[in-house]
């Protein structure tokens, strides 16, 4: 396994006083003549510093081979049980030859970078502009800083072969939601989605089961697609089983 070593690739320069989102998605009214101007003139322009973003992204991201992208709260704090099982299970990807991917923050983040970096793996960090909570961890081979969040969700799974999630927020739950609707209208094959942790992720999976399904608002065997575990061993052993096949 190589080390890239700690490359830093900021997608863009110059940040814009409020968060790059945000300032996307701001409603302008179209029927006041002057604010409508400006934000066809400020949209159209947008275009070409996300356009940007991606080729930033792709580029930086081309050699990467085998990896996959862990998710998990940015509030674990260092030496408690999931730190160190987050840490554990990017020590156990990196001995099977895969790169780590994360949101680059703090907490789950960290701790999979972490145990990925000490085994000599790739370390990959794709941090984003957020109010609070996120900053990039010290334990990255490569980190990357984007505006938008489309442009970074592409990255996630452009470059894995596996989603692993531990115990999160609403950012874990909009990811692994995110993952699991691009498998099940098969925008990406052979793409396992494993959850660890029965205790946090067993009464959502239930819920799924015995309300969607039930209802009818999901297929029979849509919940099937995710893989319930309790260790990192467990989750790894799915993946490399996936990656095998």
């Amino acid at each position: 396994m190589r080390n890239l070593g700690p490359v830093q690739v900021r997608v863009e320069e110059g940040a814009e006083v409020a968060p790059a989102d945000r300032r996307l998605l701001e409603w302008v009214d179209p029927r006041d003549p002057d604010r409508a101007d400006r934000r066809m003139v400020r949209d159209s322009w947008r275009v070409l510093r996300i356009q940007s973003e991606f080729v930033a992204g792709f580029d930086a991201m081309e050699n990467v081979a085998e990896a996959v992208t862990v998710f998990g709260s940015a509030r674990v704090k260092e030496r408690t049980p999931e730190y160190e099982t987050a840490r554990e299970l990017g020590r156990l990807l990196a001995h099977e030859n895969f790169a780590v991917i994360t949101g680059g923050g703090p907490g789950v983040m960290e701790a999979s970078n972490r145990g990925a970096y000490e085994a000599g793996a790739e370390s990959i960090g794709l941090n984003i502009e957020l109010p609070f909570e996120q900053h990039s961890n010290p334990w990255l081979t490569l980190s990357m800083n984007f505006r938008y969040f489309f442009v970074r969700k592409t990255m996630f799974v452009k470059y894995a072969q596996a989603f692993i999630c531990l115990p999160g927020g609403f950012g874990t739950l909009d990811e692994l939601f995110e993952a699991l609707t691009l498998v099940q209208t098969e925008k990406v094959l052979k793409f396992p989605i494993v959850l660890i942790g029965t205790d946090f992720w067993g009464p959502l999976v239930d819920w799924l089961r015995n309300t969607l399904e039930a209802e009818g608002k999901i297929s029979p065997g849509d919940v099937d697609l995710l893989h319930v575990v309790d260790t990192p061993a467990e989750a790894v052993e799915i993946v490399v089983r996936a990656a095998r096949s």
